[in-house]
């Protein structure tokens, strides 16, 4: 993974950096909230450990930076002199976790760990190869008469419908779209590129575009929408994912995007659960961080807390589908609705 270890105290910075290099990880390494803004700048970063307390600006203050411009890589907090509360709040505005000093190597293996799990989670899996895999796949596979929306020249073959559509071409987007769901029960749409495509749009009406495009295909098919992260802000991707799974669906998939959530779920699955067999569902030694999480649930209406014990409620129950089904698609490569990163050649 890339990794960011932002602390003003040079040994520790230095050393958790070696371990996490020896671990395999690309580490960079900052000693202060604007040398770690800068190295965000510079390039990709999966998750920042950021101490919280540093001299002019702390962890907090680097955490709402990121989570505004770079909402995808995650801030685990580092505290030695605030209390647990502390870094708890900071979960609450949005850190993925936190990590109290002094430490064990074990404990960072294991945010790591989760950490990959979350971004596997949100991506739904591994994003498909290539277009042209996915469009094969479709059509071969899953029987599916597929609308390549794109910029560039693509050969065509049975089942599949080529558009190609030049940039700003939102009009001839939309009416391809119309003219090739006439009659057809199974379909696919790819958007590939849609930041092209959609160049001279405004990023509302892009999303717009794909969220009525989703309702179309509602029960019809599935639609996959490529971007570049390189013309493309953090936030319409976001918005992006949103337009194609609808809005509560997105909701209840990042309340449940950490795993230790999932796995409390899944437990109370099998019947009501006291906060022990939670704690030992969730593989956690701090009950802190667990009541985090179980506040999380029961504030979302996927748990209720009854006397000393955690019970699924209907939503949760829903929830759970939702998850089988979500897996399915990761494992598998079922057909669903996906918006990925694709930089342009």
């Amino acid at each position: 993974m890339r990794l960011l270890v932002v602390d003003d105290d040079p040994v520790f910075r230095d050393e958790l950096a070696e371990l996490l290099r020896d671990d395999g990880h690309e580490v960079g390494v900052a000693g202060s909230v604007a040398a770690g803004v800068a190295a965000l700048e510079a390039g990709e970063v999966d998750v920042v450990f950021t101490d919280l307390k540093m001299p002019r600006h702390g962890g907090l203050e680097l955490l709402a930076e990121v989570r505004r411009r770079w909402p995808s890589t995650m801030t685990v907090v580092i505290t030695g002199f605030a209390t647990v509360e502390t870094a708890v709040e900071a979960m609450k505005l949005g850190a993925f976790d936190y990590l109290r000093k002094p430490f064990r190597i074990e404990q960072i293996h294991r945010i790591l760990e989760l950490a990959r799990d979350e971004a596997k989670f949100q991506g739904g899996g591994a994003a498909p190869a290539t277009v042209d895999q996915t469009v094969r796949r479709w059509i071969d596979r899953d029987g599916l008469a597929v609308l390549h929306l794109t910029d560039r020249p693509v050969r065509s073959r049975p089942g599949l419908d080529v558009v190609r559509v030049g940039p700003g071409g939102a009009a001839v987007a939309n009416d391809a779209v119309a003219a090739f769901l006439g009659g057809k029960e199974k379909v696919g749409v790819v958007v590939e590129g849609v930041d092209r495509l959609f160049e001279s749009a405004r990023a509302s009406d892009l999303v717009a575009f794909v969220g009525a495009l989703r309702v179309r295909l509602e029960g019809r098919g599935p639609v996959l929408v490529t971007y570049d992260p390189a013309r493309t802000p953090e936030s319409t991707a976001q918005d992006l994912r949103a337009a194609l799974v609808g809005l509560r669906t997105r909701a209840i998939l990042e309340a449940l995007s950490n795993p230790i959530r999932r796995a409390v779920l899944r437990r109370s699955g099998a019947g009501r659960i006291t906060f022990g067999q939670a704690l030992e569902a969730a593989g956690l030694d701090d009950s802190p961080k667990l009541s985090f999480h179980m506040h999380r649930l029961v504030e979302e209406g996927l748990l209720a807390h009854v006397g000393d014990e955690y019970r699924i409620t209907p939503e949760g129950e829903q929830s759970l589908r939702l998850l089988a089904a979500w897996d399915a698609v990761a494992s598998s490569g079922t057909a669903a609705n996906a918006a990925i990163a694709q930089r342009a050649d």
